[in-house]
């Protein structure tokens, strides 16, 4: 809806994404969660409980390796695009990026979250000794043996709109992972 008295906003700096993996922040969860629409939620055990039934895989935990991969694929991705990437930090149960792009943001995360797949899924087969496989050739018998879901369905996102929105922003996701009193 445009409103006419009001004049355009600038294009924004940046945007900050973050997505959890698959099944570390379900609806209902003890931290709270949020709902589409509606914002951060009380928590909900029975809510949790019926999310916890829904999951066709266990949670998802990257290890350091995997984790290296999906800062890699983003680096990557973000050059291929032409994106100016601020800062990432993939940690064991989400990830942050803080980029610069010029389309959507959600369909930025969407293209991270899918080149990291994809990059997560080689590496998998490749620890299991499952030969790579060309998209002609389909599924395989043991392409079952690679987790299939890695990512949350969504995620957040925020536009950051100056200077030092950007740089405070940067530096959380550079060095405020692990303190729990720092919270963008």
């Amino acid at each position: 809806m445009s409103r006419p008295n009001e004049p355009t906003m600038p294009d924004p700096l940046a945007y900050y994404l973050t997505w959890p993996t698959y099944g570390t922040w379900l609806p209902g969860d003890e931290r709270g969660w949020v709902k589409r629409g509606r914002g951060l939620q009380p928590p909900d055990s029975v809510r949790k409980l019926e999310a916890e039934a829904r999951m066709t895989e266990d949670a998802c935990r990257l290890d350091e390796e995997q984790r290296a991969v999906v800062e890699k694929t983003i680096v990557e991705h973000c050059q291929l695009r032409g994106w100016e990437l601020y800062a990432k930090n993939c940690r064991s149960n989400h990830v942050h990026v803080v980029v610069a792009a010029n389309i959507k943001p959600e369909a930025v995360r969407s293209q991270l979250k899918a080149w990291c797949t994809r990059k997560l899924k080689e590496l998998e087969r490749q620890r299991r000794g499952i030969p790579t496989r060309s998209a002609s050739e389909g599924r395989t018998p043991r392409d079952d043996d690679v987790r299939e879901n890695w990512w949350a369905e969504r995620g957040s996102r925020r536009y950051i709109n100056d200077a030092d929105g950007l740089d405070a922003v940067i530096q959380y996701v550079r060095d405020g992972q692990d303190d729990p009193h720092n919270r963008y």
